[in-house]
């Protein structure tokens, strides 16, 4: 029987990528770029891209490194749709730094608030 959640969709997203991670032996790098791989190869949206953000960066992946992967998949996959995830992985980095923007505005004024009160 299911449990109830608010969220139901993410919450089986998320137990899916635990569940995959844990029995998956390869390092963070090459995981992320394989995922990424196949969000190409299935002309996946923006969004998609967007949840990779965070792992990437944690990564330490490199643009070079992105970039290695699109040219290595180019052939298979097929230009148009290399460009296009190009342009959507480029969307999903602009997300990540709006919300990073977003809230680090909101830190500074809790920040100025906290600083008034005292």
């Amino acid at each position: 029987m299911a449990t109830a959640s608010d969220a139901p969709v993410l919450d089986t997203i998320a137990a899916m990528t635990i569940d995959s991670l844990e029995r998956c032996g390869m390092d963070d790098g090459t995981l992320i770029l394989t995922r990424i791989a196949a969000l190409v190869a299935m002309d996946a949206p923006a969004i998609s891209y967007l949840a990779h953000v965070d792992p990437a960066l944690k990564a330490r992946l490199t643009g070079e490194q992105l970039q290695d992967v699109l040219v290595a998949i180019a052939p298979v996959v097929g230009t148009a749709r290399v460009m296009l995830a190009a342009g959507h992985i480029a969307e999903a980095f602009g997300f990540a730094i709006a919300l990073a923007d977003s809230e680090a505005e909101l830190i500074a004024q809790a920040e100025a608030r906290s600083r008034r009160k005292a």
